[in-house]
């Protein structure tokens, strides 16, 4: 739920900031600043709750703190490619891939009860992914249309 608000917020923010200043909003900046905030905002979560986190992994996965570290700093790095033009495309079809590949860590930690921010068993639940599966699908998308979509609308 969080990191929807801060992707949210910060597209407003953005919105309204380029309106001000610019006489017109643009879509472009904002969808990608606000999917590079986010990402900022999860990807230090990964150092934040690393011991969380580890337990959003499968059993049989070794070196589970290098891989929360790892995928901590690959969110940073996209969170950096996004806002350059150059490299949005290929950082957005990296989070595509990235996004679908992390979902599974998600549905582990709803079927274990996790709460990754205290490393407990008493977070929602299975219920939680009523919400957190169309909110990686609404993520997903968001990447497309600004990362992808928006980006070559605008090249021509």
């Amino acid at each position: 739920m969080k990191p929807l608000f801060v992707l949210l917020v910060v597209f407003g923010l953005l919105l309204a900031g380029t309106y001000f200043l610019q006489g017109a909003p643009n879509y472009l900046l904002a969808g990608n600043g606000a999917l590079a905030a986010m990402l900022l905002f999860t990807g230090a979560a990964h150092f934040a709750f690393t011991q969380g986190m580890m337990l959003m992994l499968p059993a049989f996965l070794p070196a589970k703190q290098a891989w929360v570290y790892a995928t901590g700093v690959l969110e940073l790095a996209a969170a950096v490619g996004l806002l350059f033009p150059s490299l949005r495309g290929i950082t957005a079809g990296c989070l595509l891939v990235f996004f679908l590949l992390i979902l599974p860590a998600n549905i582990l930690a709803a079927r274990r009860n996790l709460n990754y921010q205290t490393g407990t068993l008493d977070g929602p639940g299975p219920r939680y992914l009523w919400f957190r599966v169309p909110l990686q699908l609404f993520f997903l998308a968001w990447t497309w249309y600004f990362g992808l979509h928006l980006t070559a609308e605008t090249a021509f």
